[in-house]
């Protein structure tokens, strides 16, 4: 059995789930990185399937940059220009080509946290 990526995002501030943000995936795994993934998350927070499928699933390092200062505009939680989060990026490393990895984004306007989910 392969292994996948799946993520979603929750607003934390408004506490409902962060639908309409968008979300790249970059593979690290050569002299530069490469998009793999581009995707926008639905009214659940989550992408309509795994961002990174069994048959592209693979040992390697990888980032996901969520777009994070379009969803805080569109959703009007932007503040004051600079934004204080405007792309974020999260770079992991999969070991286990055969797991379930979930990397999931807790958002509010001033802070994210992350983890790795199931």
């Amino acid at each position: 059995m392969s292994g996948y990526l799946t993520t979603h995002v929750l607003d934390t501030a408004k506490g409902v789930p962060a639908a309409g943000l968008r979300i790249v995936l970059f593979d690290l795994n050569g002299d530069a990185p490469r998009q793999i993934a581009d995707c926008v998350t639905n009214e659940d927070g989550r992408t309509d399937g795994p961002i990174l499928p069994a048959e592209r699933f693979a040992v390697g390092v990888y980032e996901l940059v969520f777009h994070a200062g379009d969803y805080l505009r569109a959703s009007g939680q932007a503040g004051d220009a600079p934004l204080f989060l405007d792309a974020v990026p999260i770079r992991f490393g999969i070991s286990d080509g055969a797991a379930h990895y979930h990397v999931p984004l807790l958002l509010s306007p001033f802070g994210y946290s992350t983890y790795r989910g199931s």
